[in-house]
């Protein structure tokens, strides 16, 4: 599978460096429409691609939307030349992996070279809608790999022009493949917040995705990855390696701290958010987040150069792409201080 490309020409004044900032396009906090235009003026400033948030239900009720992503995706690819996927889809409670295959087969193929599929294990709050009993951690994640068995199984067998099935604990596929489907699959990127699952995704995913946490934290992930990769035969270093980051940038540091407490609490929550079902929960939970919870976890500031010195810092651990969300609701004044003055100024 090959790394998705940027077509010739497109923001050719900003694409001279190597590094890939992308707009994080959060689709608990804005409406659809008003998300992909956002995705177009990122595009316009100098970020390169769009890492859609897959929602049911917003964290907190202020955030206020949680449209269906795959719709998204698709106005996004329309609006925009650049890379673009879910960041991140589960292929596990509310979707078969099958049906998640065919969303991602068919981006693939009406954007050749742009799409990827990020896949997670899920949160209650998105994925109990649906009735199933809630597993914990280690059982979501053994889902969550087999989901990713069964659509490498499908994009290959696809491919190849051939049927495939599958029958596991989790699920069951009968002999059938993607009528429609690209030349070349979309690559598979998982998401992991912990070691022994970062070094699983090295030996079956193509890529990996990541939150922002300290430092030492991401890099210790990104080792276990890597080794991961040995064990697969596989060279690490190759394979993508994506970030999300959250921040929040506004013109003052009050107001951006302000933004941060209103928009963001889920941030500040030192705690698992997982096993949460409502949003009116996270909002009872919200209520006690204060600013110091964010130390360590966010940078909260008005200056970009603070900023631009934080996403440095993951720049230089090697990440491949890096998508970027400023969690106020001042997105086209962010958008345009920081393509003027951070991302021409990240380096590798």
């Amino acid at each position: 599978m090959t790394a998705p490309t940027h077509p010739a020409g497109q923001n050719d004044a900003v694409r001279t460096g190597a590094m890939d900032i992308g707009y994080a396009a959060m689709l608990e906090q804005f409406a659809p429409t008003e998300a992909v235009a956002l995705a177009a003026y990122a595009e316009q400033h100098g970020f390169t691609g769009v890492m859609a948030a897959d929602h049911f239900q917003p964290w907190v009720p202020a955030q206020g939307e949680a449209s269906f992503v795959w719709s998204v995706l698709a106005a996004i690819g329309e609006r925009t030349t650049g890379d673009f996927g879910p960041g991140v889809t589960t292929p596990s409670f509310r979707m078969h992996p099958a049906v998640v295959a065919q969303a991602s087969a068919t981006l693939a193929t009406m954007y050749p070279g742009r799409h990827w599929l990020g896949v997670g294990s899920g949160e209650a709050v998105n994925e109990h809608v649906v009735g199933a009993y809630w597993p914990e951690a280690a059982d979501r994640i053994n889902r969550m790999f087999e989901a990713v068995e069964v659509i490498s199984k499908l994009f290959t067998a696809s491919i190849a022009g051939r049927d495939a099935k599958h029958s596991g604990p989790n699920f069951t596929l009968e002999s059938s493949r993607l009528w429609t489907m690209p030349e070349v699959a979309p690559q598979i990127l998982v998401a992991t917040s912990g070691p022994v699952t970062a070094k699983r995704a090295g030996r079956v995913a193509d890529g990996l995705i990541t939150v922002g946490a300290p430092v030492d934290k991401v890099a210790g992930l990104l080792a276990r990855f890597a080794e991961g990769a040995r064990a697969s035969g596989r060279d690490g270093s190759a394979m993508p390696k994506v970030l999300r980051l959250h921040l929040s940038w506004a013109e003052t540091d009050e107001q951006a701290m302000a933004n941060a407490l209103r928009e963001w609490p889920n941030g500040g929550m030192r705690f698992s958010k997982s096993d949460i079902r409502s949003p009116f929960e996270f909002e009872q939970l919200a209520r006690m987040v204060r600013a110091e919870d964010f130390d360590g976890r966010m940078v909260i500031s008005a200056d970009p150069d603070v900023h631009r010195a934080a996403i440095q810092k993951y720049v230089d651990l090697g990440f491949d792409r890096i998508y970027l969300h400023n969690v106020g609701r001042n997105q086209r004044e962010w958008i345009h201080e920081f393509g003027r003055s951070v991302l021409p100024k990240l380096v590798r």
